[in-house]
């Protein structure tokens, strides 16, 4: 199941993809069903947390639609939608680095022993088609294609053979990445977290219907250009082994993300290394869950800042 959140006639929805349609689920649930009482939460997230009871109603709504993709008050063509990030406000979004072994070379680095672990916040997020906005103190902006596990369970001090069973799906992430900052701090939040440096999506997509999660293939192109292009099967630390090692130390919650770390390609491995820039137009493909695109926009006030510099510490 490809499950979406999406806006229309400012409303905001949740939705199942259907080719080139949305299933508008707070629709159909009402259409079809309403002397049942089901309510179907209009934010993913909370279809996540209640996903033993909601997902089976949402399939079963599904068989009922006989109607399928003629009906127009239920089936919307995407072209009459706005698709959102599925989740906005995930309590973690955890990120892997140097994953695939063939990355640690382009960087000059060693392949970690363990995996690197580090973080986003929800200012980063940001959806299909929305702006990534390169900030006024970064020069450098790279990006970076990667899958995303989406926890569907609470998950405390897991076992590899158990990691499954709390993951509720996959999606897409751009882990974009003010590499100037990121270098110039020695830690990596302020280079990976700035405004719009998260874009996830379109879709989430349950475990079931992805696949192998080992075996998909995960593209980038950069204003048509293919810049990254390999597979996942090249994850030096598989998905069962980060969501255990993560889970001794945290608590992963329903709706976390936890982006598995790119693939080689990125802009600063290239000679000449290649930055994003202004009207630059990005776009990420993973097999079986779908295209995640982006434009690139200079910050609203950058004209004003251009000559900005990062502060220097003040003297003790």
């Amino acid at each position: 199941m490809k499950l979406a959140a999406f806006r229309i006639n400012s409303e905001t929805r949740t939705g199942v993809l259907k080719e080139n349609h949305i299933i508008d689920l707070n629709a159909l649930e009402t259409k079809i069903d309403s002397s049942s009482g089901l309510k179907i939460p209009r934010d993913l997230k909370q279809i996540i947390e209640q996903s033993d009871s909601i997902l089976p109603s949402i399939q079963a709504l599904l068989e009922q639609n006989e109607l399928g993709l003629d009906d127009r008050d239920v089936s919307l063509p995407l072209s009459d939608v706005e698709i959102l990030a599925p989740i906005t406000q995930p309590e973690k979004i955890i990120c892997v680095g140097l994953n695939y072994l063939d990355h640690c070379i382009e960087t000059g680095l060693e392949p970690p022993v363990s995996p690197v672990i580090f973080s986003k916040y929800a200012n980063a997020i940001i959806g299909e088609g929305d702006a990534i906005e390169l900030p006024v103190n970064s020069s450098q902006v790279d990006f970076e294609a990667e899958l995303a596990i989406v926890i569907g369970k609470e998950a405390k001090c897991v076992s590899e053979e158990e990691a499954e069973d709390y993951i509720f799906g996959y999606t897409i992430m751009n882990d974009v990445s003010a590499r100037d900052l990121q270098f110039a701090d020695g830690q990596w939040s302020r280079g990976k977290s700035a405004d719009t440096f998260a874009p996830i999506g379109p879709v989430v997509v349950t475990k079931d219907e992805a696949g192998d999660p080992h075996n998909l293939d995960i593209s980038l192109r950069l204003n048509n250009e293919i810049m990254q292009d390999s597979n996942t099967k090249n994850l030096i630390f598989k998905i069962p082994y980060i969501v255990s090692f993560l889970s001794q130390s945290m608590t992963l919650k329903p709706g976390d993300l936890i982006a598995t770390g790119t693939p080689p390609g990125v802009g600063m491995g290239r000679d000449p290394k290649v930055w994003l820039k202004d009207g630059d137009q990005i776009s990420i493909t993973i097999e079986n869950i779908g295209t995640l695109s982006n434009i690139i926009e200079k910050h609203n006030s950058f004209d004003k800042q251009n000559n900005y510099e990062n502060p220097q510490p003040a003297s003790k």
